[in-house]
């Protein structure tokens, strides 16, 4: 499962020559994942044969125009909880917290809710720590692979791969009418706290158990208010 995650991720990054040079690699690991189902494999490798046929320029420009304009397909998760609120840097904090007990320290530039960067971390923890942080994300995950769906992008499959792999259910049926709002995220969970990360209380999927990783602690954030 680990290796599987730290695929997954690379998948959501910037679509650069070394990545694409990857792919092969990447598509052997995840046709050898036994937690995936055959529909999430075959979505998958269609991704990854189109970043491979494609012209990369425009690949590069598609995936901008996907993940980096826009907050509803963002792929940094408290985007979608806290948008600008203040309470959106004390759960960066938090997080980046956890990150650093578990010994999983933060080269990159990118802030630590980063997609790429939470599921290259899960890639270094116990399976059943990975299964309860990817429960508590999987309303976030559903929501952005709903959303890539409904604008035609293969993308969506990576979100149905990890939905799988928390064992919640994957993606409502059908395609939205019209365009979301971008503030419906946010509107989505007002009414409840959500928890995520090790530890958390609730009972996710079928495959609910406590964590089990090196000191780590739950990270707590709340639906933005306002």
């Amino acid at each position: 499962m680990n290796i599987t995650l730290k695929a997954l991720g690379a998948l959501l990054t910037y679509p650069t020559g070394e990545l694409r040079a990857a792919l092969p690699e990447i598509a052997g690991v995840l046709e050898g994942e036994r937690a995936l189902r055959r529909s999430d494999k075959l979505a998958l490798h269609a991704l990854v044969d189109e970043l491979l046929a494609g012209e990369p320029l425009e690949i590069e420009e598609r995936y901008v125009e996907l993940f980096d304009r826009g907050r509803h397909t963002s792929l940094n998760l408290f985007e979608h909880v806290h948008g600008d609120s203040r309470e959106r840097g004390p759960a960066m904090v938090d997080l980046k917290q956890t990150y650093e007990r578990a010994g999983f320290m933060v080269a990159s530039s990118e802030l630590p809710d980063y997609l790429p960067m939470l599921l290259e971390f899960l890639s270094t923890r116990p399976a059943a720590e990975v299964r309860e942080m990817l429960c508590d994300c999987a309303h976030i995950l559903r929501a952005l692979g709903e959303a890539l769906r409904d604008r035609d992008s293969r993308y969506a499959a990576v979100f149905a791969a990890l939905l799988t792999m928390a064992g919640e259910a994957g993606f409502a049926a059908g395609k939205r009418v019209a365009p979301v709002p971008e503030r419906s995220l946010d509107e989505e969970w007002m009414d409840a706290e959500v928890v995520f990360g090790p530890g958390a209380a609730r009972e996710c999927g079928a495959a609910a158990g406590a964590a089990a990783g090196a000191g780590a602690q739950p990270v707590h954030f709340m639906p933005r208010t306002q």
